[in-house]
This record gives structure tokens, sequence and C-alpha cells, in this order.
């Protein structure tokens, strides 16, 4: 850990300067922008409950455990589960950071108890169905009025787990189909903010030999699927009703059924993370879906 953003702390500092530096360092590791954000404001907040002179040398554990409490029972705000297990973390970080800093010797954080939170486990395609959309998305091409959008979209999403938005703003020059190591899509991000998630995926070959007839069919001077991303959520609800499933196909459903086919089929869980394009820290939560879905059946 870099000293230079504590170097200036003491314990006779108060929490708001400090989130200078803890900000600093968060930045350093490669947090996203979104928990940097979500980090500092649950800092923030536990800055505005306490005395506005109280250094960090004497924030006490139970300062802490008070101030969680006011969350939710006094502050007249509601705090959801999620919301208290994440601001637990937020505060648990940062005195880990003052105290390995050499800032505190006694972390008031570390006797908090942790709320863990298991979000809800993702609905994906099992492989019978993955059949049955595959099929519905043939049965589209080969149609009176014959339309390969369903496949070359469905197809993607499936074996390469983009999000809706990487979707959308993907462009014909992030299809390198000469590529060395085989036809590769390219995800690329203008906000230098977000360049960790920028990566490299292999395109299965199916979907780049029809990706000549569709490029001639349509319009991708811009974009590879020129249409609002409502239209591209009609695509799948299409094959959703074709394939006669009860299940809502959607963007995030593929990218899981993306992930929980490359882990069973023994992919390193590195490279799963990489693929998504996620923190090792947002990959926790998936492991730990993907380790629950890769135990569960179709009448699960």
């Amino acid at each position: 850990m870099s000293d230079q953003p504590i170097a200036h702390i003491t314990t006779k500092t108060l929490i708001q300067p400090a989130l200078l530096g803890w900000e600093m360092f968060l930045n350093d590791q490669g947090r996203s922008p979104h928990t940097v954000k979500a980090f500092t404001a649950d800092m923030r907040l536990l800055a505005s409950y306490l005395p506005p002179d109280q250094t960090l040398g004497n924030i006490s554990t139970k300062d802490i455990n008070n101030f969680l409490d006011w969350m939710q029972k006094g502050r007249g705000v509601p705090c959801s589960p999620k919301t208290l297990a994440r601001r637990i973390t937020s505060i648990k970080a940062f005195f880990r950071w003052l105290e390995e800093g050499g800032v505190i010797l006694v972390n008031p954080a570390e006797k908090i108890v942790q709320k863990s939170v298991v979000s809800p486990t993702p609905s994906v395609l099992w492989p019978e169905e993955i059949k049955k959309i595959m099929g519905a998305a043939e049965t589209f091409h080969q149609s009176d009025k014959p339309d390969i959008r369903h496949f070359m979209l469905v197809r993607l999403l499936l074996t390469t787990g983009i999000k809706k938005g990487e979707c959308l703003n993907l462009s014909p020059n992030h299809i390198d189909l000469e590529s060395p190591k085989g036809p590769t899509l390219y995800v690329r991000y203008t906000n230098t903010q977000h360049r960790y998630k920028e990566r490299n995926i292999t395109i299965p070959v199916d979907w780049v030999e029809a990706y000549p007839q569709y490029k001639a069919e349509y319009d991708l001077t811009d974009r590879v699927f020129p249409w609002s991303p409502r239209r591209l959520e009609y695509l799948l609800e299409d094959l959703s009703d074709e394939a006669g499933l009860e299940k809502h196909l959607s963007f995030d459903m593929c990218r899981w059924t993306c992930s929980l086919n490359d882990w069973e089929a023994g992919m390193k869980p590195n490279k799963i993370r990489q693929k998504l394009g996620i923190s090792k820290v947002q990959w926790r939560e998936v492991r730990m879906k993907l380790r629950r879905l890769s135990k569960m059946s179709p009448d699960d």
C-alpha cells in the first residue's frame, strides 16, 4: 500500500480530511467509480453522525455500533439489509486502511459484526432451453420474411456475456475477424474511468460465418446493433415466445447463462472474471452465485 495518501493523516485528523486520502487510495487500487462513490458517501454519513470535533483516534467500537443502530432505527430513512451490509463493509475498509497505514493502533471497526446479504439466485437458461432458443432463432432466420437479427443478438450474448450497454455500444471496428488468436470482439469504453472493463473475447465460428450476410442486410456503419435498447429487448422476447418458454429472456439472463456455461466447462475463475469485465470485489458475489447455480437443476 502506498504511504503517500496517508502520510499527512494522524489520530488527531477528522474523518472528512482523511477521506480525501482514502479516496485516492481506492482509486489507486482500481476500484470502480461506483464503489469509490458509495464507500466515501457511507463514511461521510458516519462523519455527519459523530460530533464535528471527534478525531480518528477517539472513534470507538461503541460509536460505530451506535451509528449503525441509528441508521436502522433513529434516522427515519429506510435502510435495507443490503445497504446496511455495504456501509459496514465501507467502515471496516476505512479503518483497516488507517490501521495498516499506522495511523491507529487499535481498529474500532474490527469487532463490528458484518451483516451478510445474499441477493436472489439469478435466472439462467439450462441446456435444453438454450437449444429451444437457438431453434427459435433459426425459425426466424428461415421464415417467409427472414430475420437474422435474433440469431446474431442471442448467439453473441450467450457466448460473450457482454452487458446491454456494451452490446449497444458495439461498433463494426470492434469486430476483428482476422485476429491471429481467432475472431475477436473488443469491448471498449470511451470514458477513461472504465478502462479496467475493457477486454477481448473470442467470437464463435457460426456467428462469424453469419456476420457478412448480416452486415450486408443492415446498415452497420456506426453500430453492430443499430436499434434502440427496447427493440433489442423485443427481439429477445420474441425468442422466448417462439421457444415456448415461461422465462422472460433478457440481457442479464444471457450474461449469467454464459458465465455458468464457462464455469461448468472448467474455465479458470479469473478468466471468467476478466471475460465479464468485473472487479475482484464484484467477483466474490458472482462466484458464490455460480457455485449455487452449478448445484441446481432445471427442476429447482
